[in-house]
């Protein structure tokens, strides 16, 4: 496996390889989560662990579990933080439909989970089995996802989410399920001109029914990035 390392600050570095990378998504729901430095969070399916690696960034949450099935996705993660100038991420690798032992049960202020987006046995499948994991609701579905933030969170923590707009009333749905309310939606465009491709969804456990759309995030403005997202993807636009 090759991993590269890629430069968040200089004093934090992710581990991406062809099996666990990052994209613009995470950045995104990083800045959507309004993280807290109080907060005690888990970031679902963590991958490489790039969303709790961001929240590193400017006031680290309190603790960060970041959980992944994936063996590999949790050694690359380990590999990250011994790069990096950091505290309170602590990585795990277990199944989230099961948790794992001493998981904080009802304790957390936050879930974080950029979800495999497409449904098991829809569309192209990658031929590696990561990627699949990562893509396609194969070790993990939407409800499973929401059915494990329910036990972490603590009443009124919240849960964040984003997804493709075809799935959105799937994961309201899941959502409401599992007594997670929908509170806030964001739609995410290309530019002004095109549909969505991404949403953004927080929901909080316990609350009552109320949401509120928050205008649109465009990624670029005219031949460049729009404004909010380079504060947002304030370290370089290589990335993209």
């Amino acid at each position: 496996m090759e991993y590269k390392y890629e430069k968040l600050t200089d004093k934090i570095y992710v581990c991406a390889s062809s099996d666990h990378r990052f994209g613009t998504d995470a950045f995104l729901l990083a800045d959507f989560s309004q993280y807290r430095a109080k907060d005690k969070v888990c970031d679902l399916g963590t991958g490489c662990g790039i969303i709790p690696l961001i929240m590193q960034k400017k006031m680290p949450p309190q603790i960060t579990y970041a959980v992944d099935i994936q063996e590999g996705a949790v050694e690359q993660l380990r590999l990250g933080l011994e790069r990096s100038e950091t505290s309170g991420v602590v990585p795990v690798c277990a199944d989230l439909k099961e948790l794992w032992d001493g998981a904080p049960l009802g304790q957390l202020d936050l879930v974080t989970c950029n979800p495999p987006y497409k449904v098991n046995n829809a569309g192209f499948q990658s031929i590696i089995t990561a990627q699949k994991i990562a893509r396609h609701e194969i070790m993990c579905t939407i409800d499973d996802v929401c059915e494990a933030a329910r036990k972490l969170l603590k009443f009124g923590g919240r849960l964040c989410v984003c997804n493709r707009p075809e799935r959105l009333s799937d994961v309201v749905f899941a959502m409401k399920s599992h007594d997670i309310e929908p509170k806030r939606l964001r739609f995410v465009s290309k530019n002004a001109d095109e549909a969505p491709w991404l949403f953004l969804i927080e929901g909080k456990k316990g609350s009552k029914p109320f949401m509120k759309v928050e205008p649109q995030l465009y990624i670029r403005s005219g031949d460049g990035f729009s404004e909010e997202l380079q504060k947002i993807y304030d370290t370089g636009k290589e990335q993209l």
